[in-house]
């Protein structure tokens, strides 16, 4: 874990760097060789978790939503939300399905993601994009029994997102 937390800092440059500097930094479960960047945003909000039976019948905190506000450059730029989707001010927005995953720094992190994008609405930034990375992880999980189902409670969370295209 040690090698992954003091990379962590260099993965955004790394990400931006190329196709070739951003696998070699990345998980292999989450890299996405040949793929270049078309945009890095800073995440901040909060991963909801229902109140819900789990497999042996007790009642447990399970993953519903994201809700985040994207970020540039210290700017308001888009949304996260359920699908998931990210939607860009811009007007385009794509919704990925995932297809790998890293653990996070520590045990309160969120997982790193692979995500492809599964279907695309609008016309700009997000357009191009074809695979959606969730790096930088910090907070946002919720473990353990929980007192009545149907209960939410939300972990504030913040993440970068990379989204990059093929070629």
């Amino acid at each position: 874990m040690s090698i992954i937390k003091f990379a962590v800092p260099c993965l955004l440059f790394a990400a931006m760097a190329g196709p070739a500097a951003a696998a070699d930094a990345l998980p292999d479960a989450i890299a996405a060789p040949g793929e270049t960047a078309v945009l890095s945003l800073h995440a901040e909000g909060a991963q909801v978790y229902e109140c819900k039976a789990g497999t042996d019948g007790k009642l447990v905190w399970a993953f519903r939503e994201p809700i985040a506000t994207l970020f540039s450059e210290g700017k308001t730029i888009g949304r996260h939300y359920a699908g998931p989707n990210w939607e860009h001010a811009d007007g385009s927005a794509v919704v990925g399905k995932v297809i790998g995953n890293a653990p996070g720094a520590t045990a309160a992190d969120i997982a790193w993601l692979k995500l492809e994008v599964a279907s695309r609405r609008g016309n700009g930034v997000l357009t191009p994009v074809t695979t959606v990375q969730r790096i930088n992880t910090h907070g946002g999980k919720l473990d353990g029994a929980c007192d009545k189902a149907g209960e939410f409670k939300s972990a504030p969370y913040s993440a970068e997102y990379v989204f990059l295209k093929k070629g």
